[in-house]
């Protein structure tokens, strides 16, 4: 059984769902410009469409949230100070609390990990101060490290490796708890971590991903794979 130090952790769909809650934001922005004498680019279906594409953009690494939100604002006809950047993330911050929702066992989960002394961190791609707030709905209190800040997505090896400084932990020591085979589970596998593919959603795991080193569907179950038992309070 692989030795472990410390473990990293996803955020969205691993941690908690967020329910779309920057697409949402984006929404109350354009109703924002709306108001404030913009034009919308078509009906609300195609905003709401290319809401979703902006956002697949973005978190591709392509620009910031703050361009994102500009180029948007612009586009609509409004003039794009640095006034709707402030607005859009103090908006998205809010809605954590409605709209983030834990994953069941996960509060109980990283309460046992917290007791046992392992390192622990998420390493998550988004921006702060939205990414901590998140992980706190979920009850995690370690370190939050974002893309935004680190200047590298997941699966980088530079996104990785940021997470191995923050825990203090040697790869092969280091586990690293995501949904995602691709950005998440085959990121880590490169940069010689061990690896953990949260699947509670019961999808099939493509073949040409890097295989995980374990395959859990809860977060109990991260406990009783441990390298020693924890008990559940």
């Amino acid at each position: 059984m692989p030795a472990l130090s410390g473990i990293g952790f996803d955020l969205d769909h691993t941690l908690a769902i967020d329910n779309e809650l920057e697409r949402v934001a984006f929404l109350r922005l354009l109703e924002l410009l709306l108001e404030r004498g913009g034009h919308a680019l078509g009906t609300l279906a195609d905003e709401n469409a290319n809401i979703v594409h902006l956002l697949h953009v973005q978190r591709s690494g392509a620009f910031s949230i703050g361009d994102a939100v500009r180029g948007f604002v612009a586009e609509r006809g409004v003039p794009a100070d640095d006034y709707y950047v402030e607005r859009f993330r103090a908006m998205a911050i809010e809605m954590v609390a409605d709209f983030v929702i834990p994953l069941p066992g996960v509060k109980r989960t990283l309460e046992a990990l917290r007791q046992t002394g392992l390192a622990l961190a998420v390493l998550s791609n988004g921006w702060n101060p939205l990414q901590t707030k998140k992980a706190e709905r979920a009850d995690f209190t370690g370190q939050v490290l974002a893309s935004a800040d680190i200047g590298a997505q997941k699966p980088s090896s530079t996104a990785f490796e940021a997470l191995l400084h923050a825990l203090g932990t040697p790869a092969g020591e280091t586990w690293y708890v995501g949904d995602d085979p691709y950005v998440d589970i085959s990121g880590a596998h490169a940069c010689g971590l061990n690896t953990v593919w949260m699947n509670w959603e019961g999808k099939q795991y493509p073949l040409d991903a890097a295989k995980p080193t374990y395959g859990i569907r809860s977060f109990e179950e991260l406990l009783r794979i441990l390298p020693w038992q924890v008990h559940v309070s």
